[in-house]
C-alpha cells in the first residue's frame, strides 16, 4: 500500500492592511503610499473598521513626513493635503476605540506634519492647540509607551514649539527626560528626538555641552540625512 504524505495547506492570502503594514516597516516613500492607497482603500470598504482608520491615519503622517525629510518641491501640498486627510481618519478611530492610543496619537502626529505645511501661527488659528493636546495627553495616559513611547516625546515637543505664551519649556524639559530614560531614545528610528531634545537644551548655559553631544551623536546613529543635516545646522549656532 502505498504511503500518503500529508502535506501543509497553502498559508492564505495576506489581506490589504496586513501588506500596508508590511510596507511601512519597510520604509521609503514608495512604500508609504502605496501603503496609504491601500488603507485608503480599506477605509472605503469598512468605513467603521478601527484597524482601517487608525492605520489610514499612520500612513498620512508617515508619507508626509517622508516628502518633508526628502524635500520635495511639493513637500507642503503633501503635508498639508495628507495632514488634514490623516487627522479625519484618526478622528474616527478615536470615536470607534477612544480607549486605545491609536487615534489619539495619529491625530496629534498629522497635526504636526500639516503645521509644518501651513505654519504653527495658521494651525493655532484654526483651533488645533487644545485638540492636538488633548490628543497627545490621552494617548499618554492610555498607553505612554505606545510606538516607541512617541506619547512622551511628542509632548515634549509640543510644549516646546508652541509660539509665547503658549509654550512651556519646563513641561518640554520633564517630558523629554522622561523619554531620555526609556529604551527607545537614542535609536536610529527615533533620532529626531535628539534634535529637538537637543534644540531645547540649547537654551540654557547649563545644558549647552549636553546638547552639543546629544547633536554629535545623531550622525553616529542614523544614516537619515534631513536629521543629520538638522543636527549640523543646530551645531553650527553654537
Amino acid at each position: 500500500m502505498e504511503e500518503v504524505v500529508a502535506t501543509e495547506p497553502p498559508p492564505a492570502p495576506k489581506d490589504d492592511l496586513t501588506i500596508a503594514a508590511e510596507l511601512i516597516e519597510a520604509k521609503g516613500l514608495e512604500n508609504y503610499k502605496k501603503a496609504l492607497e491601500l488603507c485608503e482603500a480599506a477605509v472605503q470598504k469598512e468605513p467603521e473598521s478601527f484597524k482601517a482608520n487608525w492605520m489610514a491615519a499612520q500612513a498620512c503622517r508617515v508619507y508626509g513626513m517622508e516628502a518633508q525629510e526628502q524635500g520635495l518641491s511639493d513637500w507642503k501640498d503633501i503635508c498639508k493635503t495628507y495632514g488634514k486627510k490623516g487627522m479625519a481618519y484618526a478622528e474616527k478611530a478615536k470615536t470607534l476605540a477612544p480607549d486605545k492610543p491609536h487615534g489619539h496619537y495619529w491625530y496629534g502626529m498629522n497635526v504636526g506634519i500639516y503645521a509644518d505645511s501651513v505654519s504653527i501661527l495658521t494651525a493655532l488659528k484654526e483651533g488645533l492647540k487644545d485638540k492636538t493636546q488633548t490628543s497627545f495627553e490621552t494617548a499618554y495616559k492610555i498607553n505612554k509607551y505606545y510606538e516607541d513611547a512617541g506619547p512622551i516625546a511628542a509632548l515634549g515637543r509640543f510644549w516646546a514649539v508652541l509660539p509665547w505664551p503658549l509654550n512651556d519649556k519646563d513641561k518640554a524639559m520633564e517630558y523629554f527626560r522622561e523619554y531620555q530614560k526609556t529604551e527607545f531614545f537614542g535609536q536610529e528610528d527615533n533620532v529626531q528626538v535628539n534634535v529637538y531634545f537637543a534644540e531645547l537644551l540649547m537654551d540654557s548655559r547649563k545644558t549647552k555641552d549636553e546638547a552639543i553631544e546629544m547633536l554629535k551623536q545623531v550622525p553616529r546613529i542614523s544614516s537619515n540625512k534631513y536629521w543629520n543635516d538638522q543636527a549640523e545646522q543646530l551645531l553650527s549656532k553654537m
